[in-house]
């Protein structure tokens, strides 16, 4: 090596340790992560269901008859509380119609007013809602809207609409028998009157 290139020599030896210096400077030194942000928290309810004001959920301690076997364990919650209900325990018993809707539905919010004055009506037979494919705050300002008070349920993991054998398109209702059956009310699928409710529930053996 020549005189003349040793300082060059030298100079590219201090970049290398100035390079190295920097790559150690901002490797990582095992820290802990940065925590994740937390998850935004879940809505308080209390007011909505307050000003909603809906039914409590039924329930029963019976042991459900055979006919709703397949609806036994299918968790949903009620949307007046929040609280956990076995599907079959909530439709056990007596007749029950059961509505099935969504708050993006249009036709449904036609017809839940009218199922909310057919339920009131002596003789009648309940009514339960069930929403699908809407958050609890969606459902409960619907409701309120519409002045419907009726229990509802909602089905956030899906099993209920699943068990259900939900048919394409809502709204969806069923009448459940004092022996269990599940019928879907396929004639009319949408009610639009008091009277095509009354006489469905006739047609597919609900009793008071």
């Amino acid at each position: 090596m020549t005189r003349q290139t040793r300082p060059a020599a030298r100079w590219s030896i201090a970049g290398l340790v100035l390079v190295v210096a920097a790559v150690i400077a901002i490797w990582p030194r095992g820290e802990d992560p940065a925590p994740a942000p937390d998850a935004p928290p879940a809505p308080d309810l209390a007011a909505a269901r307050a000003d909603a004001s809906l039914a409590p959920c039924p329930t029963s301690d019976a042991a459900p008859p055979a006919g709703l076997e397949e609806l036994s364990g299918v968790r949903a919650e009620c949307l007046a509380d929040g609280s956990a209900v076995d599907l079959a325990k909530t439709l056990a018993d007596r007749p029950v119609l059961v509505n099935v809707w969504a708050t993006w539905c249009a036709p449904c919010k036609d017809e839940l007013p009218l199922l909310a004055s057919y339920a009131a009506e002596p003789g009648a037979v309940p009514v339960v809602g069930l929403a699908v494919q809407s958050t609890p705050e969606g459902a409960l300002e619907l409701l309120s809207s519409l002045k419907v008070r009726l229990p509802t349920l909602t089905d956030p993991s899906g099993a209920a609409q699943r068990a259900l054998r939900l048919p394409v398109g809502l709204p969806a209702s069923y009448l459940v028998g004092a022996d269990g059956a599940v019928r879907l009310v396929e004639s009319p699928r949408l009610f639009r009157s008091v009277a095509e409710i009354r006489q469905a529930v006739a047609a597919y053996g609900g009793e008071a």
